[in-house]
């Protein structure tokens, strides 16, 4: 049987052989909630074999829907896959199959019964902090000493990142060493491979004003009692009763185990079909209740830390987030739950009584590096001067040596909207008035050059790079940039060219700015 793959997915697999063609670390394949991990661990290691046919594969994750979702997957595109599964809660304990899915916790202690291993693969790479004495560090460093030092391991997320230290392959005594390969949430919502979230206000919020904080997140315990209310429970469960009319399939995050029942028995009393999963729930029942949530016989799950990650149900239309989280993956996963296509689904609405989109910003802006601390206490910020290289305080406005005059900082556009956009598209651009503009040559290696204009707006600046030497859409884009600005003029066929006619140029009164990612981006210009 052939398997087909989207052109992505193809490229995801490519990727990891160029990375392996000039490298020896441990690299991240990224890849957003409901675009096919599963698919593209099934070809890589199809592949793998069929190239090297006595290649010794090990998938491993941490629950057990997972194993037997990339179990599965691997065996409707090579039905004869010499594959097995080692896992407690599958009853299965296949240690000598060729290509074996297992779960951490299972197999952790049994490094040597595995014995010869050339690739081990983990999805949901994410869950594997870093210089931390757990199961997945341990059961791979036995593994790489069986097998000589030569075990070569690739992770799966759709979040490469965690609380506690940032990017999985940033920093000291890290496993993973490299992204090989990243294919935005954003363009593949455009593309039509996952389905848009949409944000809808509230009216109630969460109040966590004075709950600590341990380890970069809300104190559990200290959450639940803060927003486990019943006033305010009974006022979210009416909105989303309301908001949810015409909405099939309901996914409610909560804070705590008893802040789920609350909310299930809240949903219950609107006559809504609800039931709760949480870490106490027995296996048989989870499976029964999340089997009816997924073919439709029941409407609406509540649930407290268990359906974040490695749960499929491409038919949710609805999430509700009750947990707040100060974990921008946990924020990430959690409304990933709602990306999946299904039929007849056209967006998932997410109905964010937590602040979660006003803490962390749309989920294809995040930014899961570590917010690291000075080493020494009280040490002051500083800059170095571009031209001298003298250290200045940071809030120098001139070099206190060669007197340098510092660009004012850029401030960030932070429209209304942005407080509750899932998506940077959703989020309104701001206009701001022109005081002044700047161009000037952009070098960037291997590229070509590209003029550089920069608006003053007040103390702000904002940037844009014109491509006149570039080819296809970027130099389309550069003649019709140039056309509003200079229409007695012909575009320039070169950066140099066009800074020969600078004066020509007409000047913005004002410009259309949006944030994307950590900078900004130019989306309209007007004139007099």
């Amino acid at each position: 049987m052939t398997l087909s793959l989207r052109p992505y997915q193809r490229g995801a697999i490519e990727a990891l052989y160029d990375y392996f063609a000039g490298n020896t670390g441990n690299p991240l394949v990224v890849m957003p909630t409901g675009t096919g991990k599963s698919v593209v661990i099934a070809g890589f290691v199809r592949e793998a074999i069929a190239a090297w046919s006595d290649t010794r594969v090990l998938v491993l994750t941490h629950v057990k829907e997972l194993i037997s979702q990339n179990f599965q997957a691997l065996l409707r595109a090579w039905p004869d896959a010499p594959a097995g599964i080692y896992s407690a809660g599958l009853s299965r304990r296949d240690i000598r199959a060729q290509v074996l899915f297992a779960g951490i916790q299972s197999i952790h202690r049994h490094a040597y019964q595995v014995q010869r291993c050339d690739l081990v693969l983990i999805d949901e790479a994410h869950l594997l902090g870093r210089g931390d004495s757990g199961m997945y560090r341990s059961f791979l460093k036995q593994l790489n000493e069986i097998n000589a030092g030569l075990l070569k391991v690739v992770g799966f997320t759709a979040t490469p990142y965690r609380l506690d230290s940032g990017l999985l392959h940033e920093g000291k005594d890290r496993l993973f060493t490299d992204i090989a390969y990243e294919v935005p949430v954003l363009d593949m919502i455009r593309q039509g491979y996952l389905c848009p979230v949409v944000p809808k206000r509230t009216e109630t919020q969460l109040d966590v004003a004075g709950v600590g904080t341990r380890g970069g997140e809300f104190i559990a315990k200290d959450l639940e009692a803060a927003v486990d209310r019943d006033e305010v429970t009974r006022a979210a469960v009416a909105e989303i009763v309301r908001h949810g009319e015409g909405r099939g399939s309901w996914l409610v995050f909560c804070s705590g185990v008893a802040h789920a029942r609350h909310v299930r028995d809240a949903i219950r009393e609107h006559g809504i079909s609800c039931e709760t999963v949480t870490g106490d729930t027995p296996a048989a029942e989870r499976d029964g209740i999340l089997t009816a949530f997924k073919a439709g016989r029941l409407r609406c799950v509540t649930n407290a830390n268990v359906l974040t990650t490695g749960f499929d149900a491409p038919g949710t239309d609805l999430i509700a987030l009750l947990r707040p989280t100060k974990s921008v993956g946990l924020y990430v996963q959690m409304v990933g739950r709602g990306t999946r296509l299904a039929e007849g689904k056209e967006d998932c609405l997410v109905l964010d009584f937590a602040g979660n989109t006003a803490r962390h910003g749309p989920i294809d802006m995040v930014d899961g590096r570590r917010k690291e601390k000075s080493e020494e206490a009280g040490e002051a910020p500083i800059k170095v001067c571009p031209e001298c290289q003298t250290i200045n305080h940071a809030s120098a406005r001139r070099c206190i040596e060669c007197d340098f005059e510092f660009p004012p900082p850029a401030v960030k556009v932070a429209p209304q909207a942005a407080s509750n956009a899932l998506l940077s598209t959703q989020i309104q651009a701001a206009w701001c008035d022109v005081t002044g503009v700047s161009y000037a040559r952009h070098e960037k290696p291997g590229k070509p050059p590209s003029l550089r204009v920069t608006y003053e707006c007040g103390l702000a600046r904002h940037s844009e790079w014109v491509c006149f030497e570039h080819t296809g859409f970027p130099r389309e884009k550069a003649c019709s940039w140039w056309r509003r600005r200079a229409p007695q003029l012909p575009a320039p066929s070169s950066v140099d060219e066009a800074l020969q006619h600078i004066d020509a140029l007409r000047q913005p009164i004002a410009i259309q700015v949006r944030p994307a990612g950590q900078y900004t981006e130019i989306a309209a210009a007007r004139f007099v």
